[in-house]
């Protein structure tokens, strides 16, 4: 058996890395076309409603790896040859558009139609009513399950090493592989992904506290 020493640490942080790097491309990607699909789920266009509809109804009603491997494998049949590392970036984009997209939807039409109303009273236009009145509450009200989706992405991450992409829970299996003592490291694997996420669902149920002691 091989011990596991410096060398085998800096692989995992490593992974951890792309892990990182890969959940904060999909978060700012997924925020940014998430908006979008939040914007158009609440519009008063029907044809933006179903096709938003229709696209969050994949996104949340299939597997990440499925979505995955489509990306992956369905470039490749158009021909064109991505890299994993693009290809994840994409699919991660994706999903987390769907869900952020849905998560902000919520929070939008949580905010009170007396707002909006009372903006358009002092002659708002649609850009100024959502980013000076509607969005700066809507997002206020969803923080606490956007920041339980972000956790749950980070674990999603490990499923990028089905296309070969080498994340903390890759370099988790590839180091196992070569000391033999998958315990002890997908033990510390295992560790490093619960002092990421912990404080950040202990964030999110603070905030979550605190929303509701406001609201009372």
């Amino acid at each position: 058996m091989t011990p596991i020493g410096p060398n085998e640490l800096f692989f995992l942080m490593q992974g951890l890395k792309w892990t990182l790097a890969l959940t904060v491309i999909g978060f700012i990607g997924g925020g940014i076309f998430g908006l979008c699909v939040a914007l158009a789920r609440t519009a008063e266009s029907p044809i933006g409603q179903r096709i938003t509809a229709g696209y969050i109804a994949v996104f949340q009603g299939t597997p990440l790896l499925m979505q995955l491997f489509v990306v992956y494998y369905g470039v490749g049949l158009v021909g064109l040859d991505i890299d994993a590392w693009i290809a994840v970036a994409i699919a991660f984009t994706l999903h987390a558009s769907a869900f952020l997209g849905e998560i902000w939807r919520g929070g939008i039409q949580a905010v009170s139609k007396g707002q909006t109303e009372a903006a358009k009273a002092l002659g708002l236009h649609y850009v100024s009513r959502m980013k000076d009145v509607v969005l700066p509450q809507a997002f206020k009200i969803s923080l606490p399950a956007t920041i339980g989706f972000m956790v749950q992405l980070i674990k999603g991450t490990s499923l990028a090493a089905i296309v070969g992409f080498v994340e903390l829970s890759r370099a988790g299996q590839i180091v196992s592989n070569q000391t033999f003592k998958p315990l002890t490291v997908f033990a510390i694997v295992g560790l490093i992904y619960f002092l990421i996420c912990w404080p950040l669902s202990l964030w999110g149920a603070s905030v979550e506290k605190r929303l509701q002691t406001a609201s009372r």
